[in-house]
């Protein structure tokens, strides 16, 4: 089995007596290019430019694409919303079988969006040379909840499993293309965007996320490539049924939503990397940089133990959030030495 960089990038560090800091970046890019989220979102070379400022100011052990939601709904014919200054959203419309198997049919190698997203990563995997080029794709159960509608996911959990699972199998076999695409293009770590799962119990969580993202792994499992895990939300009753799935890292959400780093950290092993947990909506949103410095710090302090840590942010940061307190949390990140 191939060594993935990412573990060969934490476990180097952790000899350096240091932690990769990867703050989950995009949106507060788009302040420093004077451009906006829908432009961005659909042009891969507004995309790059916004990405290419953050890398620039900040450096960051890894950069990720801008945080979509939409890209394979909105490919499978979804109705998909893009406001000027919002992240695309995808819209609740009817749905009925018929629509299942024309979605089947669709080759999502040829959507605009997702093409765009890809050429984006191949300016990343070209131009950062000393920052991991990652991207994102939407977890099975998510995608299956925006061509339903949320709700109607959940309910059909019980009450119509079986067409549920068509439509995750669905979902899963255009997430995997679209992983192939993204990792063709350069992506060294792709990160699988599960925030539905949150809502599941353990056995609901397998069945209908974590079967299908191991065979996604399976599939990458004599390569250098990464996948990580990402459910917002106290995601502690699945912790080990995302360490299952075959994925190399966890993303994980702040201490505010009932998260317990040290115990995630214990329960992954020295195995799975994870990744976390500063509140994107807390002080690094409305507080100093010195309050950021702070939290920062103390996050470091208390994961100092544990080898499989990478200082990060637990979802990805509004645009709102100032750069000078993006900064104190680099500074903190980079200025931190291991006992």
């Amino acid at each position: 089995m191939s060594r993935k960089l990412l573990l060969k990038a934490v476990e180097q560090a952790y000899s350096d007596r240091r932690r990769l800091v990867a703050p989950l970046l995009g949106f507060p890019g788009i302040n420093l290019t004077n451009s906006s989220i829908k432009v961005a979102q659909q042009n891969y070379i507004e995309h790059y430019k916004v990405l290419n400022a953050l890398y620039n100011e900040f450096h960051p052990d890894a950069m990720f694409t801008l945080m979509d939601l939409s890209v394979e709904a909105n490919a499978l014919g979804c109705y998909t919303l893009f406001p000027q200054e919002e992240s695309a959203t995808v819209l609740h419309s009817s749905f009925d079988e018929s629509r299942l198997e024309f979605m089947n049919s669709i080759e999502i190698e040829g959507d605009s969006r997702a093409l765009s997203y890809c050429a984006t990563v191949k300016k990343m995997s070209e131009n950062f040379q000393d920052s991991m080029t990652c991207a994102y794709i939407t977890g099975p159960y998510t995608l299956a909840g925006l061509i339903l509608g949320a709700n109607k996911a959940a309910e059909m959990t019980l009450t119509n499993p079986e067409l549920l699972d068509d439509v995750c199998g669905t979902a899963y076999e255009k997430i995997k293309t679209y992983a192939e695409m993204l990792t063709s293009s350069g992506a060294k770590a792709v990160c699988v965007l599960e925030p539905s799962a949150v809502m599941l119990g353990p056995e609901q969580f397998i069945r209908f996320s974590a079967e299908y993202v191991k065979r996604i792994t399976e599939i990458y499992s004599e390569s250098d490539i990464a996948f990580i895990y990402h459910i917002c939300g106290n995601s502690m009753h699945l912790l080990e049924a995302m360490c299952d799935a075959g994925v190399n890292a966890l993303s994980l959400d702040s201490p505010e939503t009932g998260m317990d780093i040290k115990k995630a950290c214990k329960s992954a092993g020295d195995n799975i990397i994870v990744i976390g947990n500063i509140n994107p909506a807390g002080k690094i949103l409305y507080g100093t940089d010195d309050e950021v410095f702070n939290e920062t710090e103390k996050l470091l302090n208390e994961t100092a133990e544990f080898p499989n840590f990478v200082l990060s942010t637990g979802c990805d940061l509004p645009q709102a959030v100032p750069l000078e307190n993006i900064r104190a949390f680099m500074d903190a990140g980079r200025k931190y030495k291991l006992p």
